[in-house]
């Protein structure tokens, strides 16, 4: 099996088949509120990035929701400052990233972009959002949201194929309760970056 097949398959039609509720952009702005505990509680700070990653499909009203999105955070931008720009996903797929200061900005947007494709048919196409923050040293950290699965998992990654589980676990046990946690760490899948230090979407 693929690495693209590999992701099809946790994100998409294993995990839809064995998800205990569907993914809603909606779900999104947890992280409005548990962004402030990564702050108070565990000296982690955001990033300023962001990112949605959409599995695409050949087709003109595809490209066209997809443009439309474009086109919608371009105008949002002057208001916002909030940066974008959309990507191909070196595993396959694409992504809408986000650039911004302000948290609050960041998931809004990720949330516009995710929901106005979901609104255009297009929320199976959805696959997660994800949310970078820092350490005081500058290591990454990312909380993922899965769509097919409904929830998210910590992701903290040391190199292009380690990561560090103790890390992730004690993220869990800290936002559990505020975030929807997946709890089958199966389903924890890794966005490797593809250098060290990289972001998920490379």
């Amino acid at each position: 099996m693929s690495l693209l097949d590999s992701i099809k398959s946790v994100f998409g039609v294993g995990a839809e088949s064995a998800a205990s509720r569907s993914g809603d952009p909606e779900d999104l702005f947890g992280m409005s509120t548990a962004y402030l505990t990564m702050e108070a509680d565990l000296g982690y700070s955001s990033a300023g990035d962001a990112g949605l990653l959409f599995n695409g499909v050949d087709s003109s009203e595809f490209r066209q929701a997809v443009e439309e999105v474009e086109s919608i955070l371009e105008a949002g931008a002057k208001d916002t400052g909030t940066e974008f720009e959309v990507r191909d996903d070196p595993r396959g797929g694409e992504w809408v990233v986000l650039h911004d200061p302000d948290f609050e900005d960041l998931v809004t947007s990720v949330h516009f972009a995710a929901d106005q494709l979901a609104e255009a048919g297009f929320g199976s196409r959805l696959l997660s959002g994800v949310f970078s923050f820092e350490d005081a040293d500058g290591r990454s950290v990312y909380w993922i949201y899965s769509f097919r699965r409904g929830a998210y998992y910590p992701f903290v990654p040391t190199g292009t194929n380690t990561q560090d589980t103790s890390t992730q676990v004690k993220l869990e046990s800290v936002l559990d309760g505020e975030l929807t946690v997946e709890s089958d760490k199966s389903y924890w899948y890794p966005l490797w970056p593809e250098t060290p230090g990289g972001d998920p979407w490379g």
